[in-house]
């Protein structure tokens, strides 16, 4: 039951308290020996560990430091990713047919905002976007870039069904994904984004769900990592 979840969980907590009460008072009267100021260094670091991954992946530096731009207190992230279909439901709004034009005129909008690079950190297009200019001819990526804020771009392909599930997904985009992350970075792309949707409800989200979307996730983010972009 809950309360006896409660009493094992309190049993618990006190256990490990006194333990490194007990330990403390061991070890407490002693004290290891001062160390020069140049073998503190040497000490910290023997202590630094580095993984294979940090060893090998020769985009470690760029990318932390795209994360660390994109994630600056203060900014956010602009998802200017609608897909067509998505993009027509926000021009049908202002009486707009859905054509790339519109399509193209609308996002310039978005982007060429005064001061939006004072709130914005990065941007995520959408493919068609990736590959369109503005009406003055500049690229539209350029025109994200030059502002000071990243271009980021939408990766997975749909959701699909999960068989024997009740209405549950998968994000589909796995196959090609590597070839499609160079193909974006060439552009100017700097990260990533991955729709991963697990449904709540009654028996919801089963364990099919949450394996099969915990997996393409790691899936997505070691490809995009493997070739650059932060996912």
């Amino acid at each position: 039951s809950e309360g006896a979840v409660r009493e094992t969980t309190m049993a618990a907590v006190a256990l490990t308290a006194c333990l490194v009460a007990a330990v403390h008072a061991v070890v407490a009267p002693w004290r290891p020996p001062a160390l020069s100021p140049a073998a503190a260094v040497c000490r910290r670091a023997a202590c630094t560990m580095t993984s294979p991954f940090e060893k090998e992946n020769r985009y470690v530096d760029e990318m932390m430091e795209t994360a660390r731009r994109i994630s600056r207190r203060g900014f956010g992230i602009l998802a200017a990713d609608e897909s067509v279909p998505t993009a027509g439901k926000r021009l049908q709004t202002i009486g707009l047919d859905n054509t790339p034009e519109n399509r193209r005129a609308f996002r310039e909008l978005l982007f060429t905002t005064p001061d939006l690079e004072k709130y914005i950190s990065g941007v995520i297009l959408f493919d068609e976007t990736m590959y369109q200019m503005t009406s003055g001819g500049e690229r539209m990526v350029d025109a994200i870039l030059k502002r000071g804020m990243l271009v980021g771009t939408k990766l997975d392909t749909g959701l699909r069904p999960i068989g024997g599930t009740n209405g549950e997904t998968r994000t589909g985009g796995l196959d090609g994904l590597g070839d499609r992350v160079l193909s974006y970075r060439r552009e100017g792309a700097s990260f990533a984004k991955w729709r991963a949707v697990l449904h709540v409800g009654e028996g919801m989200p089963s364990e099919r769900a949450i394996h099969e979307n915990a997996i393409s996730l790691a899936r997505y983010a070691a490809i995009c990592q493997e070739n650059g972009l932060v996912p």
